[in-house]
């Protein structure tokens, strides 16, 4: 199956999880009705300068962040970083994280949640 650019679902979020600002996420495969394997998010999230995600936690879950593009502020479990493009976490068993744009450009990240 083939899905091309511009024909993803597209959701915008005010204040995703108490963070700042807007992200866009585009869900580049549905969980549940195209993807089989234990997945609650495959997508590509948007972050514009000074928006971000709150802090959250994952239960009975892990999330993985791949920075595509842009610099990011990390909060890994209380742990602070910058992240560039290439970079990538795992978040997961009961840890916590939250994400800021904090470059010029607009943060590009491929995010995925798979669930245990």
């Amino acid at each position: 199956m083939i899905r091309k650019s511009g024909e993803y679902t597209v959701e915008t979020r005010e204040k995703m999880r108490g963070g700042e600002g807007k992200v866009r996420i585009e869900k580049l495969w549905e969980p549940g009705k195209e993807l089989k394997a234990k997945t609650r998010l495959f997508a590509r999230l948007l972050i514009e300068p000074g928006s971000g995600i709150g802090f959250h936690r994952h239960e009975k879950e892990e999330e993985v962040f791949v920075i595509i593009k842009g610099e990011a502020e990390l909060d890994d479990n209380g742990k602070i970083s910058r992240l560039k493009a290439g970079d990538s976490i795992l978040t997961g068993g009961g840890a916590g994280h939250s994400i800021k744009c904090v470059g010029d450009q607009t943060l590009e990240v491929l995010a995925v949640i798979c669930e245990y």
